[in-house]
């Protein structure tokens, strides 16, 4: 008797969690004034944006602490749409920056470690935006850890996301050749014609990157590789501005996609076979 009243309890919070959240989300996705309310800042006050990082930071501390009665993945992918709200309102983060960005991934991903889509966003937002690329790549090491080549399908990625990441940002060549040589031997897993490619292509670059070669040459082409990856025009002129300093020419052809004329030559032939990925 005492196990079934525990187990309707428990059944009974678990719904309520899953009713909140649902209703939050809700919220949070339909309320004009919610939206209203953000982008008043910006022409908020001092106090008032102080404030609004507080109440931020206090909202991303509850999604961390709050049980969730095993619904992991639900609270993951509650905080990513905060997190899509927060990002894309670009007038209050003209104003209070995007340092929050790897805190939220930090829930996400504790709580569903096999979202796939979270680290690219969390390299992209914490790395290039919140100027914090040692955070996105301490946990991008600590989910690795708990991974496999197919769990989550299509796992490579992640470490070619670090591989960038360690490339761009830190500079640290032999880390980021690692990191492209796991995402080959987590491809070679895989009999489609992706997995195939990146093998092929994460292979080729950590080769590249064991002939220490010139590395403004590595920089270009980890920006260039990223350029075509990227959704958002407000990253992809990010990344356009990256490479016209280090020296590349980006154009639109006559079909109106982007090209890259790479004026900064590498210093031998070995890195010429890099150059083929989009």
């Amino acid at each position: 008797m005492l196990s079934f009243q525990r187990s309707n309890i428990q059944n009974f919070f678990s719904t309520i969690i899953v009713l909140s959240f649902c209703s939050l989300t809700i919220f949070k996705l339909q309320s004009p004034r919610f939206s209203q309310e953000k982008n008043q800042l910006a022409t908020a006050s001092n106090t008032e944006i102080n404030r609004e990082i507080k109440s931020e930071k206090l909202e991303i501390q509850f999604l961390k602490s709050t049980p969730t009665f095993g619904y992991d993945n639900l609270v993951a992918n509650w905080t990513f749409l905060d997190f899509i709200q927060y990002f894309g309102n670009t007038d209050a983060r003209d104003k209070t920056g995007y340092g929050l960005s790897p805190d939220y991934f930090q829930v996400i991903l504790d709580r569903d470690p096999r979202f796939l889509n979270a680290y690219f966003f969390m390299s992209t937002s914490s790395s290039i935006y919140a100027g914090n690329p040692e955070r996105s790549i301490a946990i991008m090491n600590e989910k690795l850890k708990l991974l496999g080549p197919k769990d989550p399908l299509r796992a490579y990625f992640i470490w070619r996301y670090k591989g960038f990441d360690e490339i761009l940002y830190l500079e640290d060549y032999q880390a980021a050749e690692n990191s492209f040589r796991m995402a080959a031997k987590w491809a070679r897993e895989y009999s489609t014609p992706e997995g195939k490619r990146i093998e092929q292509f994460s292979g080729k670059t950590a080769e590249f990157l064991a002939t220490k070669p010139d590395y403004t040459w590595a920089r270009i082409f980890a920006w260039r590789s990223l350029l075509f990856n990227v959704k958002d025009d407000r990253t992809r002129n990010i990344i356009i501005n990256k490479l016209e300093k280090l020296g590349a020419t980006v154009s639109i052809n006559s079909q109106g996609q982007l090209q890259v004329e790479i004026n900064h030559r590498p210093p031998n032939n070995r890195a010429k076979g890099a150059r083929k990925e989009g």
